[in-house]
């Protein structure tokens, strides 16, 4: 498992990860479709998050190949981790978080991370043995998600 920036990505690959209907099914904010312009602004607005932040959202590599993007997104003073596999991905889940959350424990900026999963994941037994703990629901562009809370202190 590697950890590479979105920008290392052909954007084909974005694309048609972000247009399949089985990742849409557990995104409330994507609506719309995915095409050139949509993925240089999506890859654009998560670089400037590196460049404002030091911090951000990577490409996900299993064997040199895309298997999806997430990361650390700074919002207000929570730093909020999010996944995006494809779907024949979904079962590197686990490994991945491990992997950035600790780059969250190394970094002292992080004293804890939140996750805001929709409410059509039902499978949240990962978050649990990670020692996540549930906050609430809270509401994110106008969408409702379960809010976790991990603290890496």
């Amino acid at each position: 498992m590697a950890f590479a920036r979105l920008t290392d990505i052909a954007p084909g690959e974005i694309i048609a990860h972000m247009s399949d209907p089985r990742v849409a099914r557990h995104m409330p904010l994507l609506t719309g479709g995915w095409d050139r312009r949509v993925c240089d602004e999506f890859v654009a607005a998560k670089e400037e998050r590196w460049r404002r932040d030091g911090l951000g959202h990577w490409a996900f590599l299993s064997d040199g190949a895309y298997a999806g993007w997430g990361g650390f997104q700074k919002e207000g003073d929570e730093w909020d981790f999010g996944l995006v596999l494809k779907p024949e991905c979904f079962g590197l889940g686990a490994r991945i978080v491990r992997k950035a959350i600790g780059f969250a424990i190394a970094d002292k900026r992080i004293p804890y991370v939140t996750f805001l999963l929709p409410p059509s994941r039902k499978q949240l037994g990962g978050l649990n043995r990670l020692g996540a703990a549930f906050v609430g629901e809270t509401e994110y562009d106008g969408a409702v998600f379960l809010k976790y809370r991990l603290d890496t202190e």
